[in-house]
């Protein structure tokens, strides 16, 4: 929380967690620890690959972010860049 800015950007890092709080961690009783971080790691793959998010307009972030990439010059035919 130090520097200029820096409140501002936690607010996403405790949206998220909020989200798999309710989401998934009250959801389930967990036996063990090991248990904890293999359905954590199942949401989070669930959350960013194949939740729509409302704020993207029902896309995943993974679509966003693997859409908005540019596309290397070697994948375009000789001629063509």
């Amino acid at each position: 929380m130090e520097g200029k800015g820096a409140g501002r950007d936690n607010v996403f890092v405790e949206r998220l967690w909020k989200t798999i709080h309710y989401e998934e961690v009250y959801w389930h009783a967990y036996a063990s620890v090991s248990d904890a971080k293999t359905g954590l790691a199942r949401y989070i793959d669930f959350y960013h690959g194949r939740r729509p998010h409302r704020a993207l307009d029902g896309v995943t972030p993974v679509a966003v972010y693997f859409d908005s990439l540019p596309v290397p010059l070697a994948a375009y035919p000789a001629g063509l860049h």
